[in-house]
């Protein structure tokens, strides 16, 4: 794994990741994106954090930024839960789902995989994201305002 400066900040859990630890990452990424504050989300990533999201590809906080500024300009009513997948030493696999409306008012989930890879100092380095869209009615929201989307059940036949 590679050496990471003593002045930059880390967060925890750090590699290398057990079950428990790997589960508690996912869902504080859950959480720090469920803010939808691009300088909040900025922090769990390396100042050179390298990411593909679906077919844009950049690097850095303030491209970061950028990118989330815009998708949630777009992506409104943003809710989001991610599962553990897989892991190892520094990386986590995560499958997840969000729903969205977008500004004239049709909602959306998207399905999606993440593969992340972390610095030692359990910052993410690199963060590939590969998802779906599919059309939803309001009616069959999962992610609803006062819903835990922890507690929704998603089975075999959402897969």
């Amino acid at each position: 794994m590679s050496e990471v400066p003593q002045n930059q900040a880390g967060r925890p859990p750090y590699p290398p990741f057990t079950y428990e630890t790997a589960t508690v990452k996912v869902k504080a990424a859950q959480d720090l994106w469920n803010t939808r504050d691009p300088q909040k989300v900025k922090n769990g990533y390396t100042p050179d954090s390298v990411w593909r999201n679906r077919d844009k590809f950049f690097t850095g906080h303030e491209a970061i930024v950028a990118f989330l500024t815009d998708k949630w300009k777009i992506e409104n009513g943003y809710r989001l839960r991610k599962e553990l997948f897989s892991f190892t030493d520094n990386k986590i696999a995560v499958q997840f789902w969000y729903e969205y409306h977008d500004t004239s008012g049709q909602w959306y989930r998207a399905y999606g995989l993440e593969d992340w890879t972390f610095a030692d100092n359990g910052l993410m380095k690199k963060r590939q994201m590969s998802a779906n869209d599919v059309k939803i009615a309001e009616e069959g929201r999962w992610f609803k305002d006062g819903v835990d989307v922890n507690n929704v059940d998603i089975s075999e036949k959402h897969w």
